[in-house]
């Protein structure tokens, strides 16, 4: 419990970090797109350490399913202390994981005049899936959505590039 409040606290100091920077004051499009890229890259280089970290004792996976198992069970869980709820697959290269009670999100999940603030939310985790599966030898677009607020729910879209 007391790790998950860490992690929300950091993850919250970051981003206010990364959004008062005085060089993006001046264009709002200039601020989102750059905040963004930076929590994304800050994700990706996070998700390759602890993937590294996590699977030097691990056997080798046999195919991409079992990374995505690896993803949705094991990462996740030694993140967000619990598995992703859903994943699916069309079986040639995009994978959907599915996430009901993203404890990113319940922060600022209590009306719809936060969808617009989501995406920044969700960078560092897409960063986070993207640095780990690059780690584990796949290169990939990882995307978020979130259909509608006030909702902890949220789709990471996994596309092999």
């Amino acid at each position: 419990m007391a790790d998950d409040v860490l992690f929300e606290f950091l993850h919250m100091e970051i981003m206010s970090y990364v959004y008062k920077e005085p060089r993006m004051r001046d264009d709002p499009d200039t601020e989102r797109v750059t905040g963004l890229s930076i929590l994304e890259g800050m994700g990706f280089r996070v998700g390759q350490g602890l993937t590294d970290r996590f699977t030097k004792d691990y056997p080798t996976f046999k195919d991409e399913l079992d990374i995505m198992k690896f993803l949705c069970k094991d990462f996740w869980s030694s993140i967000f202390r619990k598995q992703i709820d859903n994943l699916r697959t069309n079986h040639q290269g995009t994978y959907v994981l599915q996430d009901n009670t993203f404890a990113l999100l319940t922060q600022i999940s209590s009306g719809k005049q936060h969808l617009e603030e989501a995406p920044k939310y969700l960078a560092f985790p897409c960063g986070l899936l993207r640095g780990a599966l690059s780690s584990l030898g796949l290169e990939s677009l990882v995307s978020a959505e979130v259909a509608l607020m006030p909702s902890s729910k949220f789709q990471v879209v996994i596309q092999k590039t």
